[in-house]
């Protein structure tokens, strides 16, 4: 009998999953399921911060009626957070694959506009008519696209560089500089940053920005919420010892994750100043192109103003590359500043 009601459940188990199955297909995969529950799990963390001030926070509730005002931008920032978490977790960071598409096709197009006006053609009661051999056409094109992509990655390293030591070996895609593989999205992507595990995603060139605007709403939004948790212990209103411990509790934990965000967020401001990436900055050693360059000097730096208004607004392209500087450029870099150097700005320029 018990081994018969075991069986019945398993069979109602199973049918139960498949179902969450055919519903959430993606819930199929391991990743994405580890994704999907981190994601929930950090909305529940909000959820429960914020909960626990207005179930128990009388002067919060009361403050809210007087200057709703105050609680109005509150939970305006509250929520800023949490759609900032989901636009970033959702966005491309800019896969290689995806820029080595839209290069082919440009070149693809250019290609058949030029093949098509070399076409001899031949008139027909006033009617001009175009002889095109289709198959041929893009049977030329396919070739020339992966070309195309590889000399434009190639013309951004020094003459005489290895393409084998710029291919992938996992993607087979020849990868521009500061490109790097994910194992975890088992793909390349542009100007690597680090994989995100709470974001379930990869920060790279396409969504960087978008990370570091969420860092900054969720710090914020930390030291908002430690500040009420704060006012509320120090109230006189008389209240239960368990309530306190609760309190002390979350006002603890969220101390230890501000700290994280603050650091994170400087770690990050510092980064976009110098144009550098978390990847190049800890493995500087590992990469070949930056092996011999000095520690304090930035290869891609142009300077922090223009660093900043390069990271923040001058997005002109999807898939935007920069090729390795010259010599020239790094011993330009190389030469400290002086006083005449600092009153010209050469620092932001």
């Amino acid at each position: 009998m018990g081994a018969l009601c075991a069986g019945h459940s398993r069979d109602t188990l199973d049918r139960f999953s498949d179902r969450c199955l055919h519903v959430s297909p993606c819930l199929s995969d391991p990743a994405r399921r580890s994704t999907c529950c981190l994601r929930i799990t950090l909305v529940m963390l909000h959820l429960i911060y914020l909960g626990v001030l207005f179930v128990f926070d009388k002067d919060l509730i009361h403050k809210t009626k007087e200057e709703p005002w105050y609680t109005t931008v509150y939970l305006i920032l509250f929520a800023a957070t949490l759609v900032q978490y989901f636009i970033t977790s959702g966005s491309s960071p800019g896969y290689v694959v995806d820029a080595m598409r839209a290069v082919n096709e440009a070149d693809a197009s250019r290609n058949r506009a030029s093949i098509t006006s070399k076409q001899p053609a031949s008139s027909k009661n006033g009617d001009v008519v175009i002889a095109i051999d289709r198959n041929q056409v893009g049977n030329n094109l396919q070739g020339r696209g992966t070309i195309a992509w590889t000399k434009l990655v190639m013309d951004m390293y020094p003459s005489g560089t290895s393409l084998r030591g710029v291919t992938c070996s996992n993607c087979n895609v020849v990868q521009p500089p500061r490109a790097k593989h994910c194992h975890d999205c088992d793909k390349c992507v542009l100007q690597f940053d680090h994989h995100c595990v709470w974001l379930g995603t990869c920060i790279g060139q396409g969504n960087h920005c978008a990370f570091w605007w969420y860092i900054c709403g969720e710090t914020a939004l930390s030291l908002w919420t430690g500040t009420l948790y704060i006012q509320f212990l120090k109230s006189d209103i008389s209240k239960p010892w368990w309530l306190y411990a609760i309190m002390i509790l979350l006002l603890a934990t969220l101390f230890f994750c501000l700290i994280f965000l603050l650091l994170l967020l400087l770690f990050h401001s510092y980064l976009i100043l110098t144009n550098q990436t978390t990847y190049e900055l800890v493995r500087r050693r590992r990469i070949q192109y930056l092996r011999n360059i000095p520690e304090r000097v930035y290869p891609f730096s142009r300077g922090a103003c223009r660093n900043l208004y390069e990271f923040c607004c001058a997005r002109r392209s999807k898939y935007r590359m920069e090729p390795l500087p010259t010599g020239q450029e790094l011993e330009d870099k190389l030469r400290p500043y002086t006083c005449s150097d600092v009153l010209s700005c050469r620092c932001c320029c």
